[in-house]
């Protein structure tokens, strides 16, 4: 799944280049390019398919040239995970009925890659010997405010548990009781099923978009299939996959696993897993003074330097024409001033 803004990491993440086109470690690999290369280690590269949004085509091409124009899923708009999910179903399932299937976001970083690697292939194991929808939980290292949560119950079968319960994100109290219950993982997003179980899945708890994708299961891995997509996607409502089926259905299992996850989906969650000076402070693509200044990130999209006196706590980072200058502690409000900026300044800032 590619078609995200990521407007959580303005102004790095802007609408004509969203994080997941971005290098953030300067590794020479995107986000998408490095959750490419990830997954060519599990499954035969002609058996990646990317969903994302019409006007990132052209940036995805460019990025991964050897992938197959069949190989890329074009939405003609956004409509959250459930639509882009139900339109890879319709067309694996054109292709091959009985596929065992992994969804998994382009932009998360995964660290310990081997440890990935054991853990998808036993959940490809699993949910071919078992029609049940898989998801893949994190052993919680802190609190966090900015995931969801999953408590899972105590039964297992090898290492893999049932699900009690979805949440979502929690404020920092509830987080806390989370953590110290030991009830409660992470949910990093990654799904793994057989594409029968999540059509079954589609049709009770999301029927008319089961439906609509129904009307045109002939038209799949045709060259029709673009045309029944742009004319279906705004039936399709914004709805996401855990909303729309995870949270309602009755057959939801978690592995737990360890191998060194982080959605990246703030700037907080960046500065955690970036390599931070004394004062835990951090900075990319740029050299930093750090005077009497603690806990922050800096980010710049050139090699400059920057010296920072009396900052606790703060996000600044620069991209182009736009310098933010945050506290960490409220980053949530991005979203919020990304919406300000373009009313008050137009598009050109987002």
């Amino acid at each position: 799944m590619s078609g995200g803004v990521g407007s959580r990491f303005w102004p790095f993440s802007k609408e004509n280049k969203p994080k997941q086109f971005l290098d953030f470690f300067g590794t020479g690999r995107s986000l998408l390019q490095s959750t490419y290369d990830r997954f060519k280690k599990v499954v035969p590269a002609e058996n990646i398919f990317i969903v994302t949004n019409d006007a990132y085509a052209e940036m995805t091409k460019q990025q991964l040239p050897e992938i197959k124009d069949n190989q890329l899923l074009l939405e003609p708009m956004r409509r959250n995970t459930a639509p882009a999910i139900a339109f890879a179903t319709f067309r694996i399932n054109a292709i091959n009925p009985d596929a065992n299937i992994i969804v998994a976001p382009s932009d998360h970083l995964i660290m310990k890659e081997d440890q990935f690697e054991i853990d998808m292939l036993k959940g490809l194991e699993f949910v071919n010997d078992n029609p049940v929808l898989l998801t893949l939980g994190i052993t919680p290292s802190r609190p966090e405010t900015g995931y969801g949560y999953i408590q899972v119950n105590e039964k297992e079968k090898d290492g893999i548990h049932k699900v009690k319960a979805f949440t979502e994100k929690p404020n920092l109290e509830l987080a806390t009781k989370f953590v110290e219950s030991g009830e409660f993982v992470w949910n990093s997003g990654i799904f793994l099923w057989n594409v029968k179980s999540i059509m079954d899945a589609f049709s009770v708890h999301l029927p008319d978009m089961s439906q609509k994708f129904s009307e045109g299961k002939d038209l799949f891995n045709t060259p029709a299939e673009k045309e029944f997509i742009d004319a279906s996607f705004p039936f399709c409502p914004n709805v996401s996959i855990d909303y729309g089926i995870m949270e309602k259905a009755d057959n939801v299992y978690v592995n737990i696993s360890n191998f060194g996850w982080s959605d990246l989906g703030t700037w907080g969650a960046l500065h955690e897993v970036s390599e931070r000076d004394d004062s835990n402070n951090a900075n990319l693509n740029c050299k930093t003074l750090y005077i009497e200044s603690s806990d922050n990130i800096v980010a710049m999209n050139e090699d400059k330097l920057v010296v920072i006196q009396g900052l606790d706590d703060y996000i600044v980072a620069e991209s182009d024409n736009v310098l933010l200058i945050c506290k960490k502690s409220e980053e949530q409000r991005i979203k919020h001033f990304v919406t300000d900026v373009k009313f008050r300044y137009g598009d050109e800032y987002v």
